[in-house]
């Protein structure tokens, strides 16, 4: 069950990176998207090395080391639900300037609206799997 560890400390080192390129400052995140005010680049520099890194682990990887193949999605089509979920995304990170890993390793900063936006997230998610299971 070497998986387990394995994608614990992947997650520590993805967090230290939000921590260090400061993507846990919302302030900072919002930022990125004042294109006429107080406008900082960080957010697309950070983006920018983080698929640098992962296409160098492709080509040179092959393979993933703890799997087969890398998983693929079963469908390849653009549908609503996709468009719906981006959107949401969108909005949700325009207005809070929170995204899911960064919200998490907030959580550290003890700040309260962190708290109630992880928690919404949390909800969110199970209301979604309710929604999802009611359907099948």
């Amino acid at each position: 069950m070497l998986s387990i560890p394995v994608a614990f400390i992947s997650g520590l080192i993805f967090g230290f990176g939000l921590l260090l390129s400061r993507m846990i400052d919302p302030v900072k995140v919002q930022n990125f998207f004042d294109l006429t005010g107080n406008w900082d680049a960080n957010l697309a520099f950070v983006a920018i090395g983080a698929i640098a890194v992962a296409a160098l682990g492709f080509r040179l990887g092959g393979r993933p080391r703890k799997a087969e193949r890398f998983p693929v999605p079963a469908r390849a089509s653009i549908d609503p639900p996709l468009v719906g979920g981006a959107v949401l995304f969108g909005i949700g990170l325009g207005m809070t300037g929170y995204f899911p890993g960064s919200a998490v390793a907030s959580l550290l900063l003890g700040r309260s609206e962190t708290g109630i936006f992880v928690l919404a997230m949390i909800g969110g998610m199970a209301f979604y799997r309710l929604l999802k299971s009611g359907a099948s």
